[in-house]
């Protein structure tokens, strides 16, 4: 029954997919507000204030919050056992139910709202100097794992189900931070590239090359991801290191994870502009998005007992 839920809930975020990519197809651009979205879609620096352009970027970092915490409830806690436990497909989504997906997004909501401003104005900031893609990239993944560690090291052990201990939350510290310093260049090199190459006209099309961005950046920092991964390993579970980086589990690790986050993010892009109009319409609304909010609490509630 709790398998069945599992699958009921990733069928229904693709037909959600689906819906809203036809729908982009079909309005016109000036329908939705398209400047909006799971990163900032302008990286050039802008003629306004700093402190203006640095506040509208964690404003943007909170509404896209919301959106990447639903995607991450679904996605983390599969491609974490992927990463650590080394298990196949079809053992990690045997673990992955509708109950654990529901519980893991408090913990993704609320850790969001941290991490997506925090993220957002530091690539905001990067905007206003001189540096080139590569290094204002590598120095944002520094500044950001290390100022985040505990908070992505809280949200890890929460979707393992493991204890969370104080002394735990820098964790793999170094493993870490080079993946981000070289996640954060990677995306700041490929991206400039996807786009000339590809040449996106479409907002549609746009948020495809930025989940590619996504998929090649993780590709590419993946060394050091599953340096990570060893790192966090249970000491009663620790594999050794000939079992833990056998080839096939590297691939299996590095290509199903890397995939699932850029077609998340992909989706994210997606769908913020349309949350941007839910929200803007319940803002204007309160009596109904009070009663939606109340629907939604009574229905998690129900639905993990």
């Amino acid at each position: 029954m709790a398998r069945r839920s599992s699958m009921s809930g990733l069928g229904a975020l693709f037909v959600l997919t689906v819906v809203f990519c036809v729908l982009d197809l079909w309005r016109t651009p000036a329908d939705v507000p398209r400047h909006l979205a799971l990163v900032v879609a302008d990286e050039q620096p802008d003629p306004e204030g700093f402190m203006t352009k640095v506040f509208a970027a964690a404003a943007q970092g909170c509404t896209a919050a919301l959106v990447a915490a639903i995607l991450s409830a679904m996605c983390e806690p599969l491609v974490n056992r992927l990463l650590v436990k080394r298990m196949t497909v079809s053992q990690a989504y045997q673990e992955v139910t509708f109950k654990l997906v529901s519980n893991f997004f408090l913990t993704t909501f609320p850790t969001n709202m941290l991490k997506f401003p925090v993220f957002e104005v530091i690539n905001r900031a990067m905007t206003f100097t001189s540096l080139s893609p590569g290094v204002s990239g590598l120095i944002s993944g520094w500044l950001f794992c290390t100022v985040m560690l505990p908070v992505t090291n809280y949200r890890f052990r929460k979707s393992m189900g493991w204890e969370i201990k104080p002394a735990l939350l820098y964790q793999a510290y170094v493993p870490t931070v080079c993946r981000d310093i070289l996640y954060g260049w990677a995306r700041g090199l490929s991206g400039p590239l996807l786009l000339d190459l590809f040449a996106p006209t479409t907002f549609t099309h746009k948020a495809m090359v930025f989940g590619l961005t996504i998929w090649a950046s993780c590709i590419l920092s993946s060394p050091c991801n599953e340096w990570r991964g060893y790192t966090l390993q249970p000491p009663d579970k620790v594999l050794p290191f000939k079992i833990y980086f056998k080839p096939i589990n590297y691939a299996r690790s590095t290509g199903i994870g890397s995939t699932i986050m850029g077609v998340a993010l992909m989706i994210g892009m997606l769908v913020t502009p349309y949350a941007e109009d839910a929200f803007a319409y319940m803002k204007e609304h309160t009596a109904v998005a009070m009663a939606l909010c109340a629907l939604a609490v009574v229905g998690i509630v129900a639905l993990t007992k």
